[in-house]
């Protein structure tokens, strides 16, 4: 073999390994964007960059596989489901404890499921690994929430609020069907 030929062997080996990191990278990228929907775009604006964001969600990721999360047994399920519908029925006569007592429920219920309830972000962050198309709604339910505590949220942001915890507790619950048959109760209030 002459000189020439071992620099070309060289320069394709490295081509084809440039390649299939390259390959390797994108197919990460596309897991992600899957896993994550909204979130990963969310990740980006908040790290500023994509590389810091892919490393951030497959931290989390991981983080969250580690957590022993386990399905509602059916009575605790329909403890929940029932609690969720008592506070719902009174958002109408008191809609500061209605949002106050849902967003104590979701918490209740995550730790039931078997995730982490340190602080608000941290929460979020783990939900929207496995529930990533729902977790906009528990941070909107979450702002308002905040805002009602400081006495600036009106009626109509805390029945914004309670429809966006209940498509988070519906998700949560494993119970789609509430969320469609209490979608109109909550949405007259």
């Amino acid at each position: 073999m002459n000189t020439s030929t071992v620099v070309v062997a060289i320069v394709v080996v490295i081509a084809v390994v440039i390649a299939i990191a390259l390959i390797a990278k994108n197919q990460r990228r596309q897991k992600l964007k899957q896993r994550f929907g909204p979130e990963y775009q969310r990740a980006i604006q908040e790290t500023g960059s994509t590389t810091r964001a892919e490393a951030k969600l497959q931290k989390l990721e991981s983080r969250v596989q580690g957590y022993k999360l386990v399905a509602l047994s059916a009575p605790a399920r329909t403890e929940f489901v029932g609690a969720w519908q008592r506070i719902q029925s009174r958002f109408v006569d008191d809609p500061r404890n209605a949002l106050f007592e849902a967003d104590r429920l979701i918490q209740k219920l995550m730790t039931a499921r078997g995730y982490p309830v340190a602080d608000f972000e941290q929460r979020a962050a783990d939900i929207s690994v496995d529930h990533p198309l729902v977790v906009e709604h528990y941070r909107a339910g979450h702002d308002i929430s905040v805002r009602h505590a400081q006495g600036r949220a009106s009626t109509e942001e805390m029945r914004q609020a309670m429809i966006s915890y209940r498509t988070l507790f519906a998700e949560l619950a494993d119970e789609p069907e509430l969320a469609r048959s209490t979608a109109a109760r909550v949405a007259g209030a």
